[in-house]
């Protein structure tokens, strides 16, 4: 299998769980879900774990005892967690407001300013996936573009996203340009670009290449927690490409990845992929 280096983020997950739709101005009751591992970092990583590859993860926690918390829980998944950085503030809860109907509404604190280190040698690894607004990531896709496949999630902003496939959600994509989605996804990802996929939940998926579009239907699922979808779909595309599929048999297999996630209440991947991945 392959060698995969994630740039994500590492989080301690605390539930809140309501008695029903937010709406401005309404008081709503809440039961307690308890913490849990989270974040993209691990949202992504434990499938690919599961699906054989090799797995690193390059994020920042807390000197406290929630940091030492999520570096036991994901080093127990699987994930080699070397390369993680510690700062000396305490590790902050993100809150996620889960309604009934499985929407989730997060609240985070501002995160300490994330400065990578100097890049790895890229020949060690065989894929890049960059899901993190660290300074210097810019210069790790740049450097890696030419040694292993590199994959990346728009930013919140039009910061650039050097790498071979970009993928976002039709959410994002919201009044950020009057480009056409190929057009823009060139003045984020660069020349590099093979793909540029835009993910709509159970409307399916949309691949924009330079001459050509394809739309990818979603699976069907019961959708319990809708947290870590998008980071479950990007890891079973990067298991597809790693696997040598074509784009389109990637975002299908990206697909079900994401139905898996959906159906589990939990931000990590659940039973439903690891049953799939041992068959």
């Amino acid at each position: 299998m392959a060698n995969i280096l994630l740039v994500a983020n590492l989080n301690c997950d605390r539930i809140l769980r309501l008695n029903k739709p937010l709406e401005m101005g309404g008081r709503f009751h809440y039961q307690d879900g308890g913490l849990r591992l989270g974040g993209g970092g691990a949202n992504t990583g434990i499938g690919l774990v599961w699906a054989g590859h090799d797995v690193g993860l390059v994020s920042q926690v807390g000197r406290d005892k929630i940091g030492d918390w999520l570096l036991a829980e994901a080093s127990t998944m699987g994930i080699d967690c070397r390369l993680i950085q510690r700062y000396e503030q305490n590790t902050c809860e993100m809150l996620l407001v889960m309604t009934p109907d499985g929407e989730r509404t997060i609240i985070r604190p501002e995160r300490p300013i994330f400065e990578l280190a100097a890049p790895p040698k890229w020949s060690q690894w065989d894929a890049l996936y960059i899901n993190s607004s660290a300074e210097g990531a810019v210069s790790w896709a740049k450097t890696a573009l030419n040694d292993c496949l590199v994959l990346a999630q728009l930013a919140k902003d039009n910061r650039p996203r050097p790498c071979h496939y970009l993928i976002a959600s039709k959410a994002d994509m919201t009044g950020r340009s009057d480009l056409s989605p190929w057009e823009y996804g060139l003045t984020i990802a660069g020349e590099s670009l093979r793909g540029f996929i835009i993910t709509d939940g159970e409307s399916g998926a949309v691949l924009y290449q330079a001459d050509s579009e394809a739309i990818v239907a979603a699976q069907p699922a019961d959708v319990v927690d809708t947290t870590g979808a998008g980071d479950a779909y990007a890891a079973g595309l990067i298991h597809g490409l790693m696997l040598g599929e074509s784009v389109i048999e990637a975002m299908e297999e990206g697909a079900r990845w994401a139905a898996f996630a959906v159906a589990t209440q939990s931000s990590i991947p659940g039973k439903w992929l690891k049953q799939y991945l041992s068959v």
